[in-house]
């Protein structure tokens, strides 16, 4: 009965991605725009990557060969991940345009008849994943930014806690301006960010043009090779230089692939590259046992302060990043049914992605500054950094096999190979930064499974609720024909009841007739579902269908990326028939009063706690659909779990 869009992906997917971004100015605006949102998080990497792959290899970084297998790391780790793995193949796995681990969660399920399980659980860990990741960039980001104050005033070291504290505070109170002002001087500060990067890392390597020989991937191999029993910890900290890769696909929807791509190899991967070869080459100039810190110390002494300041705000903006992207991601988890209904406010009246979330943003707030006091510095936070990452980069390996086999037809051979290969470069990520799992990285792990355990709570309770309601309800179609047969008294006006279940009556109306005995002349039966894809067209949103004069039903379809305004969306309803007026209709809804029964074992009974704290918790219907709070009636029903 629902109407939903159901176009797929193709590995061509760049038509709809760039219909996704062209709505948002032209190419160039486009691209500059993608260099702040999209690339501030691993454009900030430089600042301690290289540095702490040198920190865990104590006396493995004192020749120039060891310096140059570091540096081979870095960059073929940069290169296979990024560049190859998500610019030329993720972001191709566009779900009409958006993408994100719960868009391609959504995009493999669609391949299916009925998608397995796994699938969903696929998109529920790495959702999951991400809080964790989105709570550890601004502690790390920030901090490590600020600890180049070290360098241009030592006695300024007791101060760098406090002042990271102080930014980070300022950077969530402000979300709730949105980003529609600030993403305007975004894009122009990174622009000059990796600008400074690149010209910075060309002096040095004029000054040593023997690094440029970390280009050739034997050095890398030797390294590992002859260092077994560092490559371990070493690996684990060079993957610090590719966190932020999973920004690429959370912000398609946004921007398109295409200028994601042209930013990517016309800015900010030479970029990249030419400043981690520029660090390589101060150390191997000044001698590797006197730097500290490389990416602040290989800049004159005049210079240290303004940079300081430039890192500062480069990493606020790659913070800001992180943060919208959870904000993003909780919405879909929302509308997809995963977690129980917050407040969504919206930003910008042009940009609908433009989201704010007060719970999100508290939460996130208080647990970025329990990090910050708890790690003290960007060194011991990077112990817990890389987890979360790693695990968001299997997931997406794994979804992204789906879709390449029964999506885009991949033969065997093919997709037997590239799953091979980053089996290996991925799960090898994932194992070396488990092993800091007791170092800090049980951290994110404790986060992702505690919104892991929230997400199937909910999950399992709403399926276990709408079971008990359907036993408890009585059918539409019996209502509907015993009410036409012996027609009660009826009022004028509309009467819209809302409900999730497309056959059982709903609870509002049953008590209404209890409780009133009459109806009112017209009696609309609106369900509102979710479609897989992020958007619906406006002639597919509504399906409309009279069963009598009395009655008809109404379903909505809104994609997860849409706002759930059923009053606009009713409007349509205009063009396929359905006449009504808003001042003469009333919204009516059951509001469940739930409660834990005593059946079942102990962990039966402890979720349905939870779900119905969550239940009791979730935001106000009126409010998340945007009915006019003067025409809802709402009727109050107690339920046993």
């Amino acid at each position: 009965m629902t109407q939903t869009s159901s176009a797929g992906s193709t590995p061509a997917g760049d038509v709809a991605t760039e219909q996704a971004g062209n709505g948002h100015g032209s190419l160039p605006l486009l691209t500059l725009g993608v260099v702040g949102v999209v690339y501030g998080d691993i454009g900030t990497s430089p600042i301690y990557a290289f540095r702490q792959a040198m920190s865990v290899a104590p006396g493995g970084h004192n020749t120039t060969g060891e310096i140059l297998g570091l540096l081979s790391l870095i960059v073929w780790a940069l290169t296979l991940t990024v560049a190859v793995k998500y610019i030329f193949f993720v972001t191709r796995a566009d779900n009409n345009g958006e993408g994100g681990t719960l868009s391609l969660m959504s995009l493999a399920r669609k391949t299916f008849d009925k998608a397995p399980t796994w699938i969903t659980g696929l998109g529920v860990l790495g959702a999951a994943m991400f809080y964790g990741d989105a709570m550890i960039t601004p502690a790390i980001s920030v901090l490590s930014a600020v600890e180049g104050l070290e360098i241009v005033a030592p006695n300024m070291t007791r101060w760098v806690v406090p002042i990271t504290l102080v930014i980070i505070v300022g950077l969530f109170a402000v979300q709730r301006f949105g980003t529609a002002g600030v993403a305007i001087v975004f894009g122009p500060i990174t622009a000059v960010w990796f600008l400074v990067l690149g010209t910075i890392g060309v002096v040095h390597i004029v000054q040593y043009p023997g690094i440029l020989a970390a280009l050739n991937p034997y050095y890398a191999i030797e390294f590992l090779v002859t260092h077994a029993n560092l490559a371990f910890v070493v690996m684990g900290a060079v993957f610090l230089a590719v966190t932020g890769a999973e920004a690429l696909y959370v912000d398609i929807g946004h921007f398109g692939r295409r200028p994601i791509v042209l930013a990517w190899f016309g800015l900010v991967f030479p970029c990249l590259l030419l400043n981690y070869f520029g660090q390589g080459a101060f150390v191997l100039s000044v001698g590797p046992e006197t730097v500290r810190s490389p990416f602040f110390e290989m800049h004159p002494d005049w210079a240290i302060g303004p940079f300081v300041a430039l890192a500062t705000m480069a990493t606020i903006i790659a913070s800001q990043a992180v943060i919208s992207g959870a904000y993003s991601l909780t919405q879909q988890a929302i509308a997809l049914n995963l977690l129980p209904r917050m407040v969504v406010r919206h930003t910008s009246e042009t940009q609908s992605g433009q989201v704010y979330m007060p719970q999100v943003n508290s939460f996130l707030m208080i647990m970025v500054l329990i990090l910050v006091v708890a790690f003290r510095s960007s060194e011991a936070l990077s112990q817990a950094y890389g987890i979360a990452v790693s695990g968001i980069m299997i997931v997406t390996l794994a979804l992204l096999l789906v879709v390449m086999r029964r999506n885009w037809k991949w033969h065997t051979i093919w997709l037997v190979g590239f799953a091979a290969l980053y089996a290996v470069i991925d799960g090898g990520f994932f194992i070396v930064n488990a092993a800091k799992i007791f170092n800090g990285g049980w951290v994110p792990v404790a986060v992702a499974a505690i919104v892991s355990l929230v997400m199937v709570t909910w999950m399992l309770g709403r399926r276990r609720l709408a079971e008990k309601t359907r036993r408890d309800e009585v059918p539409l179609s019996f209502l509907v024909d015993n009410l036409a047969k012996k027609r009660p008294t009826t009022v004028p006006g509309t009467a819209i009841f809302l409900t999730s279940d497309i056959e059982g009556a709903p609870t509002a109306l049953l008590h209404s007739l209890k409780h009133y005995k009459v109806l009112h002349e017209s009696n609309v039966i609106l369900t509102v579902n979710t479609s897989p894809s992020p958007r619906v067209p406006d002639d597919e949103k509504v399906h409309y269908e009279a069963y009598n004069e009395l009655f008809s039903r109404v379903i909505v379809t809104f994609g997860y990326m849409e706002e759930p305004n059923i009053p606009k969306a009713l409007a349509l309803a205009r063009k396929i028939g359905w006449k009504f007026d808003i001042m003469s209709t009333s919204f009516f809804l059951s509001r469940r009063s739930l409660k834990a029964g005593q059946k079942g074992n102990m962990l039966r009974r402890w979720q349905d706690r939870v779900f119905a704290r969550l239940a009791r918790n979730a935001s106000d219907a009126t409010e998340y659909f945007h009915i006019p709070t003067g025409r809802v009636v709402e009727i109050g029903t107690q339920l046993v779990l």
